[in-house]
């Protein structure tokens, strides 16, 4: 069975993180979601309310298979996660070329530490490419309209916790 880890904040997750994973899903059997809290970031949900908004977006919302998607929190090395979950791929999303440049890096780190694990780039369709967590939770602030950015669920708490 090939799995694949697809590491992020997810805060919150966006229909470019699912078509990430929903193209991950057409290349390998079972796909980890993994959110962290990464200390370097500010975050709007918690870990916990992170974890609840990618289930319910994956799973209440689109009802995607729970036997191929495992939803986790993880506070280690991505590449420490791979070796846990014996997977050889960290999926990573590309929305722009400015994404690249630090996506590089970080795959380029990853391989420096664990020369078995390959970084794989995967970009969103056209229409989710422009999509950023950071633009929806604005948006959100703003009261605009952020039904095309997300899952009816994750709208429902962004419009809560404005």
């Amino acid at each position: 069975m090939k799995t694949a880890i697809y590491p992020g904040t997810f805060d919150p997750i966006t229909f470019g993180h699912i078509d990430v994973i929903k193209k991950s899903l057409n290349i390998f059997d079972r796909v980890i979601i993994a959110t962290t809290d990464n200390i370097y970031k500010n975050y709007h949900f918690s870990i916990e309310e992170r974890l609840k908004l990618i289930n319910n977006s994956l799973f209440k919302d689109l009802k995607l298979n729970k036997n191929r998607i495992k939803v986790i929190a993880f506070d280690e090395l991505t590449i420490d996660l791979c070796k846990k979950f014996k997977s050889q791929t960290i999926v990573r999303g590309l929305r722009a070329v400015s994404d690249f440049e630090y996506e590089f890096q970080l795959a380029g780190m990853n391989k420096k530490l664990n020369t078995k694990i390959e970084t794989m780039f995967l970009m969103s369709d056209v229409e989710n490419q422009i999509i950023s967590s950071k633009f929806v939770k604005e948006i959100a602030n703003l009261g605009g309209n952020i039904d095309r950015f997300v899952t009816k669920s994750t709208v429902k708490v962004l419009k809560g916790k404005s």
